[in-house]
C-alpha cells in the first residue's frame, strides 16, 4: 500500500510540473522577449587551478552566445534584437545529483524532480531566469574527457561540463548553446552510435552541390562534417548554423 501511494504521489507531482513545463515553454518560445539564460559556475574537481579560471569569469565570456543567437534568430525572420540574454550568477559550492545508470522511467523521473530540487536549494543567482545552465568546470590538465552534458526541458536547465581554461572558452560556448536549445524543444541531430552529424537535418549546408567538407557545424549535431566518416568540434559558437529543423523545434518558424 505504501509503494502504491509513494508511486501515486510521484505521477501526481509529475503531472504538476508536466502542465507547469508546458505553460513555459509556450512562453519561452514565443520569442516575444529575450530569453533570460543564467549561468552557474561550478568546481566539479574542487582544484585551485580550476576555482582561480572561474574567478576570471564574467558575462564577457559568454557574450558569443548572445551574438550568434541573434544573427541566426534575423536570418531565420525572427523580429527580436536580442533573443538571448545571458547573465553569470555567484559560484555555486555543490554538485548536482547524477543521472541513473538505469533505464527505468520511475528513477529516471525521481532523478529529474531531485535534479530541479538542488537547481532550487543551489540558485545563486538574485533576478529573473527563464533557463539555468549549471557548468562545471574541470582542469584539463587533470581530466582529458568529460562526462555527456545535458539540457532538459523539464525545470528549463542544463547540466554542462567543461573545461576551466581560457583555451576552451569557446567550445565551452558550444556546449552551453547547444544544450540551452535541448531546454527549448531542439532535438539532437548526430548519430549517436557514431556521433557523426545525420543527413540532411544535422547538416549546415545540405544542398550544397559539393557536400564535403561544410564549413559550419549545425549547432544541434555539433560537428562540422568532413567527409562521410570524419568531421571535426567546432571551436567556437561563429563556425556553427541553426538548421531548419533546429529553428521550427525552438518556435523560430512554423
Amino acid at each position: 500500500m505504501f509503494r502504491i501511494l509513494r508511486i501515486s504521489l510521484l505521477l501526481y507531482v509529475l503531472l504538476i510540473v508536466a502542465m507547469t513545463t508546458w505553460s513555459a515553454r509556450a512562453r519561452n518560445t514565443e520569442w516575444n522577449n529575450p530569453l533570460w539564460v543564467v549561468v552557474y559556475p561550478i568546481n566539479g574537481d574542487g582544484s585551485e587551478t580550476t576555482r582561480t579560471y572561474i574567478e576570471t569569469l564574467s558575462e564577457d565570456q559568454f557574450r558569443p552566445i548572445e551574438t550568434v543567437m541573434a544573427e541566426q534568430a534575423k536570418a531565420w525572420g525572427v523580429s527580436l534584437e536580442k533573443p538571448v540574454d545571458i547573465r553569470f550568477a555567484p559560484a555555486v559550492e555543490s554538485v548536482p545529483p547524477s543521472p541513473p545508470n538505469s533505464s527505468n522511467p520511475l528513477k529516471i523521473a525521481y532523478w529529474s524532480l531531485s535534479l530541479r530540487l538542488w537547481a532550487w536549494r543551489n540558485d545563486t543567482f538574485d533576478g529573473p531566469h527563464d533557463v539555468r545552465l549549471f557548468t562545471i568546470y574541470y582542469d584539463p590538465e587533470e581530466h582529458s574527457r568529460l562526462a555527456h552534458s545535458l539540457g532538459l526541458q523539464k525545470g528549463f536547465l542544463g547540466v554542462v561540463n567543461a573545461y576551466g581554461d581560457a583555451a576552451y572558452a569557446g567550445r565551452n560556448n558550444v556546449v552551453l548553446a547547444h544544450e540551452m536549445l535541448h531546454t527549448l524543444g531542439a532535438s539532437d541531430k548526430y548519430d549517436p552510435r557514431t556521433n557523426q552529424a545525420r543527413y540532411p537535418d544535422g547538416f549546415a549546408e545540405p544542398n550544397r552541390t559539393s557536400l564535403y567538407p561544410q564549413e559550419h557545424a549545425e549547432l544541434m549535431a555539433g560537428r562540422i562534417p568532413i567527409n562521410e566518416n570524419e568531421s571535426k568540434m567546432p571551436s567556437k559558437l561563429a563556425e556553427t548554423v541553426v538548421g531548419r529543423m533546429t529553428a521550427r523545434e525552438i518556435g523560430w518558424i512554423e
